[in-house]
Formats: C-alpha cells, sequence, structure tokens
C-alpha cells in the first residue's frame, strides 16, 4: 500500500497530522474517511487498512486535536463542534485525490458517536454511507458522580481542567498482546478535559434522543461484552431510528473489534457492507 502525510490548521489554530493509505498503483474502488476514539490515534489502525488497500478500498485519517502527533493539549478541544472540522478536512482531502470514488465515514468508540452525530445534524454530502463501531453513545460503566460534577463546575470557569478518562484498558481487547501494545504506545493517552469529557456525553445523550430517519446507510458494529461503551445504548439507537440501518452484535466481542482475534472477520463484515452499499 502507499502511504503519504499531511496536515492542516484546526479552527483554534493547532497543526493537525494526518495520513493515508491507498491500495497500489490503481484508483481504489471507495475511499474511508477513519475518526479514532478518545485518548489513542491513526496510527494505530495502520493493519486495518492494510486490510482494505489490499480489497481496493483507501482509508485517510488523522489524529484529532489532542492526541497523537497532532498538536495542542492532550485530551482537549477549545469547543465540542471542532471535533466535525476534521471530518470535512479528511472529505475534501479525499475529494480533491479522487473527485468520483464514493466516500464512506467510519468511526470508533468516540470517533463512532462522533460520526453518528454529524450524521444526524450535519450536512454530509457526497457521503455514501457511515460505520460507527463501539459507539460512545453511551458509556458502559457509570462515570464518578463526584468527577461529574467537578467537570461541570469547571467547564464553565476552566474548561481544559484535565482528569483521568477512567480507561480500563484491559477490557481494550481480548488479545493480550493488543492490550500489552496499547499500553506501552507513547502516543496513547489517558487524559481527558471538562469541556471534551461532557461534550461527548451530551452528543450521546443527544443522539440517543433521535427517532427519525438517517438519510445515508449507516452500519453499526458493537461487541456484546464491551466495558467500555455500552452495546445496549447502540441496540437502542439502531431499533429507534428509521432508514438503512443495519446492527451486528459480536458475540463475545470485546471494545476494539479491529483488535480481538477474529478481527479479520469483523474487517470482513465491514468490506462485504461497503461492497453492497457501492
Amino acid at each position: 500500500m502507499k502511504h503519504s502525510e499531511f496536515s492542516w490548521k484546526s479552527p483554534s489554530k493547532h497543526q493537525i497530522y494526518a495520513q493515508s493509505w491507498y491500495p497500489e498503483n490503481k484508483t481504489p474502488k471507495a475511499i474511508l474517511l477513519l475518526i479514532h476514539g478518545l485518548g489513542e490515534h491513526s496510527a494505530r489502525y495502520q493493519h486495518l487498512a492494510g486490510f482494505f488497500t489490499h480489497h481496493g478500498i483507501a482509508i485517510i485519517s488523522c489524529d484529532r486535536i489532542g492526541h497523537g502527533k497532532s498538536e495542542g493539549k492532550r485530551g482537549h478541544v477549545k469547543r465540542y463542534e471542532y471535533v466535525f472540522d476534521d471530518i470535512t478536512k479528511l472529505h475534501s482531502e479525499a475529494t480533491r485525490k479522487h473527485p468520483s470514488v464514493p466516500v464512506f465515514l467510519y468511526g470508533h468508540s468516540m470517533g463512532g458517536g462522533i460520526v453518528i452525530d454529524y450524521l444526524l445534524n450535519k450536512k454530509h454530502t457526497g457521503l455514501k454511507g457511515v460505520i460507527a463501531t463501539s459507539p460512545l453513545l453511551e458509556p458502559a460503566f457509570k462515570p464518578p458522580a463526584f468527577l461529574l460534577f467537578i467537570g461541570k463546575i469547571m467547564r464553565s470557569i476552566y474548561p481544559k481542567f484535565t482528569q483521568d478518562n477512567q480507561l480500563d484498558t484491559n477490557l481494550i481487547s481480548k488479545d493480550k498482546l493488543a492490550v500489552e501494545a496499547y499500553n506501552n504506545d507513547p502516543l496513547v493517552h489517558g487524559k481527558i478535559t471538562s469541556e471534551l469529557a461532557l461534550g461527548m456525553l451530551e452528543s450521546g445523550e443527544n443522539s440517543l434522543k433521535y427517532t427519525g430517519k438517517v438519510n445515508l446507510p449507516l452500519l453499526l458494529l458493537h461487541g456484546d461484552k464491551d466495558g467500555i461503551t455500552s452495546h445496549i445504548a447502540t441496540e437502542k439507537f439502531a431499533k429507534q431510528v428509521q432508514g438503512d440501518v443495519s446492527l451486528k452484535l459480536w458475540e463475545g466481542g470485546y471494545h476494539e473489534l479491529h483488535n480481538d482475534p477474529d478481527k479479520l472477520d469483523f474487517m470482513e463484515h465491514i468490506y462485504q457492507w461497503i461492497l453492497k452499499k457501492l
């Protein structure tokens, strides 16, 4: 596969690192815009890029502000609305390089919550479909009430106030090597600020209130043993919205289905869904 890097300035004037993976020497049949989860970064999806480029599908992604190689305070965004800027920029890059190739939006965890929010509330002209894996519509655990209380107070007076994201990394994957790699990754962090934490929780709450129609094909994938984001909330959302919505609950699956032992089956499921939508 062919790899390249690029960057842009965020609305808050921070440098955002981005990268793409394309099939060698041929025009892709589709392009995925990938939005990663909280505390991680785009390079953790290189193996997923290897799978999809082998099947003729390109991936373009970035490290969200405050994550990975991008600038910004770790785990912070000045205004929650700015999370959608990454999608706009990645989409522009895809259409600049291949204006006639179908584009799909793919988000994992917090990124899954972001792409659902984007689908429900933003203009998304030119997209072919949306894929949300283990989306953060609701945490699988109850956030400590005291931390939420402090976060709400600090959001109004100092939104950069930082707390630990309370993530139990053992729940990332059933593959212990994947958990070890996550724990030892110098670009992974466990930080979140009041603005980002409350923004993402409010986003999930608002999405779960939606009962109208989604006007793009939507694929939802969630492990039924996910201890980080709630698969029950994803089921609820899938049942109450109208339109072309497909839900696949992965039996025994943990949070990062793309890093679980049966990850190839997971990727194949997404690939076959994309082929049907093409």
